[in-house]
């Protein structure tokens, strides 16, 4: 029995694996769980009411009844860590069997580590590489879970691995947790479908068995009248948006020059721009630059219209510095030389009042955290800039810390997890009153009830608005204050989140009545997922607890099942008593779901002859590809991964992307990081095939996509000579592809002919012949000041031998074509310096 802090003792939920009086036994969850324990279930929960129990509910169940292991992935470091935390305290598993996965861990670790635990509290990007890499297999994991699972769109890891899942895994299940899954019907049955969830179980506040554990949240508008020297500065910027816009009108492709352009317009001009490029028209590549040039000052338009003057500052001073960098772009040098720009970065310098939004949040936590008697407040901000300025106010008159995410940015640091944990810590513990933060605890963290929750400004998406409210109003009411700029793009992001926000529990209602539509449309259409169909009992709380006692056992393993039996009812999460059972019917308010028709045919559960599982390949087996773990931003990885023959091998490459075997490796370049490379950047593309072509005998480079001639303004010729001392001067291959998918074929026709015609086997290192003198001779001439090859024949041919160069004055080395007093100068440094490195 748990206990309240009056001593009322409160019902709990028993289980072989469940620490006893540990959970409180909540009917919803209990319902919740009974569906999402017999087929692969998508959870909508509001934020707060506990789907993260739900999950730990059926992970117990399937780990008592069916074994293996249990994976659950989460979006952020500090959620799994919270996860992790949580599964450690309620589960009656050894901590040492229930471990975090993140990129914190090595990869070596990790695949020693995952033969050993029973569950995984994991990133999906480590999954992910994971997998891509050969180093874990999902065969015996008999329930994963995808915390906010809504991310699952696009390119997303959770994809990746749910496809791998479902193809690999021998008696899998799968959950879905959000308490925000999608804008509309069409959204939430895409995430369905790339997740393989047939059923949908929704619970709003308006449920009987969820409102008793809620309490109503009014949102707050608080209007704010921007000074006349902001709005100055912001309709100087605008008046240069109205210049560039002219000029994309002229070009045909802005139908208005108002500064306010929607992001639509704004990614439609784009598009057209890209066409008149890809139709070879110097038009589109100067429009895009002009086009460029309209997205950084609709920016700083953003930032002085809605975060703070200070915040148009930091991003002012960043624009200056890089448009002084090496490669500058058009785009921001036309941009700060722009007068009227210039004039709009005086003002913002000059400006020394505070601004009203941070005087209307100084004024709401003395209300709230003084005069009401309030502990905690959580300040969220788009703007990293304006977190770290408004903490820094804000600790002039109360106890504040930011909380922002890990990577670093230019002018802003970021936090490491531990710093993050540490800081959340604290905040539980009441150590200090407001929380200033980004989106990074949004979503799911196990924030502690906080009495007023401020939006700095308002978001544009009803997913996120929806989880930054979650963060009140769960054991007492709670206030929301949104803070919103008269006449600015606060005011229509306002109306877009109000807008989607109803469309989304507009469609989630509907979802919850469409359950026994959607099944039916399902069976019409997926007989070979018909054993998922039924109803999720529900029945009345006498019936629930069997006996009438208040505690309540999970899963009855007197089934025999062993994999996902057919729809059960809440007796497998009731009382251990067989005699009490509920009614066949299923009498619960939530009826199961069979999704999307145009699933897969999956094999049925717990039928594992049927499934064909994809286990990492024993060695000498297939193909193998080692690709440079940095390259996973591509799909190609991935891709090549899915197929049978093709084992893929995830490294930290020093030289090239891709390596197919002991003489090939491949350098893999899109049209601009080609370019891009010639011009600019750490690296140019003839220091990398270099490199290449130093440690394996056949260099090759992919030039992927189209257009190759109309990047940044360079002229043909130029990067036809690139082209043509890549493959004369430095014996390299060069390839054209049109994209990744053409990309992934080659790399694995390339792979295939090595290993499987020429019977050559893969080296991380290479294995070029030894060289010759000649070959000798160019590599240590060409390592001076790192002058290359090229340069280095020259001078070889100039004076003869390695000494005589070594010996050669600046004048005399200019002497051979391709030296300047430049180069000249950096050789004889290198050469005429006394050594000072440590003995």
């Amino acid at each position: 029995m748990a206990a309240t802090d009056e001593g009322t003792e409160i019902p709990s939920i028993e289980h072989p694996l469940l620490e006893p009086d540990f959970l409180e036994r909540r009917l919803y969850q209990l319902k919740l769980a009974g569906t999402a324990a017999n087929g692969h279930t998508l959870v909508c929960l509001p934020t707060g009411l506990g789907k993260t129990t739900v999950s730990l509910l059926v992970t117990a169940r399937r780990l008592e009844e069916v074994g293996g292991k249990a994976l659950m992935l989460a979006p952020t470091k500090p959620l799994v860590q919270q996860h992790a935390d949580f599964y450690r305290e309620a589960l009656q598993i050894p901590d040492e069997e229930i471990v975090v996965f993140t990129g914190d861990v090595s990869p070596d670790d990790r695949a020693e580590t995952w033969e050993q635990a029973t569950v995984v509290m994991a990133t999906p990007q480590v999954i992910e590489n994971d997998l891509v890499g050969s180093r874990i297999s999902l065969s015996d994991v008999t329930h994963l879970t995808f915390d906010e699972c809504h991310r699952a769109t696009g390119d997303y890891a959770y994809n990746y691995i749910a496809e791998r899942y479902h193809a690999d895994a021998s008696q899998p299940l799968v959950t879905g947790m959000s308490a925000s899954p999608g804008g509309d019907e069409e959204a939430i049955l895409e995430v369905c479908a790339n997740l393989g969830i047939q059923d949908v179980e929704v619970m709003t506040e308006e449920d009987a068995d969820v409102s008793e554990f809620t309490h109503d949240t009014d949102v707050e508008w608080e209007r704010i009248d921007l000074p006349e020297e902001v709005i100055e500065i912001r309709d100087a910027l605008n008046e240069v948006i109205t210049d560039r816009l002219e000029k994309l009108k002229e070009l045909g492709v802005a139908k208005s020059t108002q500064p306010d352009q929607s992001q639509k317009d704004l990614n439609r001009m784009r598009a057209e721009l890209q066409q008149l490029i890809n139709n070879d028209q110097s038009e589109g590549f100067k429009g895009m630059s002009v086009h460029a040039e309209v997205m950084k000052l609709r920016q700083a338009v953003t930032l002085v219209e809605t975060q703070s003057v200070e915040a148009v500052c930091r991003y002012f001073d960043r624009q200056r510095n890089q448009a002084r960098s090496s490669g500058a772009s058009k785009a921001s040098q036309r941009m700060v030389s722009d007068p009227r720009v210039r004039e709009a970065m005086r003002k913002a310098e000059s400006f020394d009042q505070l601004h009203p939004k941070y005087r209307k949040t100084r004024m709401l936590l003395a209300e709230t955290l003084g005069l009401e008697g309030g502990e905690r407040v959580i300040v969220f901000t788009e703007s990293r800039d304006t977190a770290e300025a408004l903490t820094e106010f804000l600790n002039d008159s109360f106890d504040a810390k930011r909380f922002v995410g890990q990577g670093d940015r230019e002018g802003s640091d970021g936090m490491t997890q531990k710093q993050q944990q540490e800081v959340l810590d604290q905040f539980r513990a009441a150590e200090f009153e407001v929380l200033v933060s980004t989106s990074v605890a949004e979503e799911g963290l196990d924030v502690p009830e906080v009495d007023l929750v401020l939006f700095y400004e308002p978001v544009p998406t009803a997913i996120r608005s929806i989880q930054r409210k979650g963060r009140t109003g769960r054991q007492s009411e709670g206030r929301v204050v949104v803070l919103m700029a008269e006449d600015t793009r606060d005011e229509a992001y306002f109306w877009i989140s109000q807008r989607r926000e109803k469309e989304m529990e507009s469609e989630l209602r509907e979802l919850k009545g469409m359950a026994d539509t959607l099944a039916e449309e399902l069976d019409d259409s997926q007989q070979a997922l018909s054993d998922f169909d039924g109803d999720a009992a529900g029945g009345s709380e006498a019936e629930v607890n069997g006996s009438g006692g208040n505690s309540t056992a999970v899963g009855d393993s007197s089934s025999g099942s062993e994999g996902v039996s057919a729809q059960p009812g809440l007796q497998d999460f009731s009382s251990d008593n067989s005699e009490s059972s509920t009614d066949e019917s299923g009498a619960g308010d939530e009826q199961p779901s069979d999704e999307d028709g145009e699933l897969e045919d999956e094999p049925v559960d717990g039928d594992a002859d049927s499934v064909e599982t994809h286990e990492p390949h024993a060695e000498g087996d297939g193909i193998e590809i080692v690709a440079d773990q940095r390259e996973m931003d591509a799909n190609i990885a991935r891709d090549l991964s899915r197929r049978e023959e093709i084992e893929i091998r995830l490294e930290t490459l020093d030289v090239g992307d891709y390596v197919c075997s002991d003489r090939v490796v491949v350098e893999r370049k899109s049209v601009a990081d080609f370019v891009d490379s010639l011009v600019g950047g750490d690296r140019s593309i003839f220091e990398q095939v270099g490199a290449m072509a130093r440690h394996y005998s056949r260099p090759i480079v992919i030039v992927e996509g189209d257009g190759i001639y109309e990047q940044r303004d360079i002229h043909p010729n130029a990067i036809r000579g690139a082209l043509s001392s890549l493959a004369v001067d430095f014996g390299a291959s060069v390839l054209r592809t049109d994209g990744e998918d053409e990309t992934t074929e080659l790399l694995a026709v390339i792979a295939g002919r090595e290993q499987e015609t020429s019977d050559r086997e893969v080296s991380v290192h290479g294995e070029k012949g030894a060289k010759t003198v000649a070959e000798q001779q160019e590599y240590v001439v060409s390592s001076i000041a790192e002058i290359g090859p090229v340069t280095a024949r020259s001078l070889l041919c100039e004076f003869g031998t390695v000494e005589a160069v070594m010996i050669a004055n600046e004048d005399e080395l200019q002497a051979a074509d391709g030296v300047g007093a430049v180069t000249a100068e950096r050789m004889r440094e290198v050469i005429g310096t006394e050594y000072a490195g440590s003995n």
